[in-house]
């Protein structure tokens, strides 16, 4: 039973940081790419940052340069440093990950990605 379990979310004032952490448990073999999505009210999910091993790292446009992304292998855990936070940035966010290889134009698109967890609230007014 594949399971992502977030935490790190809470309310920040613009400009703060939060570290989110997503722990996975029960993967099957051929775990490829573990990211960060988000989702505001009204709005579509919207992928942050995503890492798969031996293809690298992604942003989006909109977070680059702010966050960063990064796993711990032996620990099954990815991390989302997120600095200088922005009000555009409150939204649920979601830890995903896929079973196989996803293709570079699709690496941050939801629909790519086969477990999600239940999201961590980031909130920055």
């Amino acid at each position: 039973h594949v399971q992502l379990v977030e935490s790190g979310g809470g309310s920040v004032q613009a400009g703060g940081s939060l570290r989110l952490t997503c722990t996975a448990s029960g993967f099957p073999p051929g775990l490829h790419s573990m990211g960060w999505f988000r989702q505001a009210p009204g709005q579509e999910r919207e992928g942050v940052a995503v890492i798969a091993p031996d293809v690298g790292i992604d942003y989006s446009d909109s977070v680059k340069g702010r966050f960063t992304i990064s796993q711990d292998n032996a620990k099954a855990t990815v991390y989302l440093q997120m600095n200088s936070l922005k009000v555009e940035d409150t939204a649920m966010y979601y830890c995903a990950a896929s079973r196989g290889y996803i293709a570079t134009s699709r690496r941050l698109v939801a629909t790519a990605y086969n477990y999600w967890g239940q999201g961590t609230q980031v909130t920055v007014s």
